[in-house]
């Protein structure tokens, strides 16, 4: 059975000296996808030589079968955001489309679930008329706003996104530039860590990096980390 979830209500643990500071949590193990079918991950043997995890993170363009499959494969939470491709949805035939079953989208969402709290936001900076999973400027400002009201000021531990933020791991291309949205609210909230996908190639770059106290990491492909 899979651990229960629940959607944040304003308040949150702080410690009994009653100075705002989170309590201390143990160390959190997270399988991280995103923008490819992984062929050691989609395989009928998995999750055999993954080490355990507490939480699947998906940042994105990834088709809705995969996430299905992890589904019935991880004992675990499935939590994923949307990408730019539409993907995430399973085609039934006759021009039928629905959600993926068994997963979380935690699009515009402040999720507490599996002893983490983790906010998303999906899809990428406007880069051409038309086709889904983009959003313009004012449409960010608002929907990252309203998601930073509802912490309160508590700790985020992750910003899931599909678009990377402004800086190291942003593309070169117009499609694939970084969210300055996104950057002003690591900014001003300072999570623990911002899982994002959508660059595919690395062009020399680190996969992760650290600004601020803020662990940004490009989960392209498959990888597990520790929080």
């Amino acid at each position: 059975m899979k651990p229960s979830l629940t959607e944040t209500a304003p308040g949150g643990a702080v410690s009994p000296a009653g100075d705002g500071r989170a309590e201390a949590r143990p160390t959190k193990r997270l399988l991280l996808l995103a923008d490819f079918v992984h062929p050691f991950v989609y395989r009928e043997g998995f999750p055999q030589g993954v080490p355990d995890v507490d939480l699947v993170l998906v940042a994105g363009d990834v088709p809705g079968y995969y996430l299905e499959f992890l589904a019935t494969k991880m004992a675990v939470p499935v939590v994923y955001v949307h990408g730019n491709h539409a993907n995430e949805f399973v085609n039934e035939g006759d021009g039928q489309v629905r959600e993926p079953r068994g997963v979380i989208n935690a699009h515009r969402r402040i999720l507490d679930v599996a002893g983490l709290r983790v906010a998303g936001w999906g899809g990428v900076p406007r880069y051409r008329e038309g086709g889904s999973g983009q959003y313009g400027t004012y449409e960010a400002n608002v929907g990252l706003g309203l998601l930073g009201w509802r912490l309160r000021g508590r700790p985020l531990d992750v910003l899931l996104t599909h678009a990377p933020p402004e800086g190291p791991h942003a593309g070169q291309d117009f499609a694939h530039r970084g969210c300055a949205a996104i950057t002003r609210f690591i900014a001003r909230h300072h999570p623990r860590l911002v899982v994002h996908g959508h660059i595919h190639e690395y062009e020399g770059k680190k996969i992760e990096y650290s600004e601020d106290g803020t662990r940004v990491v490009n989960a392209y492909g498959y990888r597990v980390v520790e929080l």
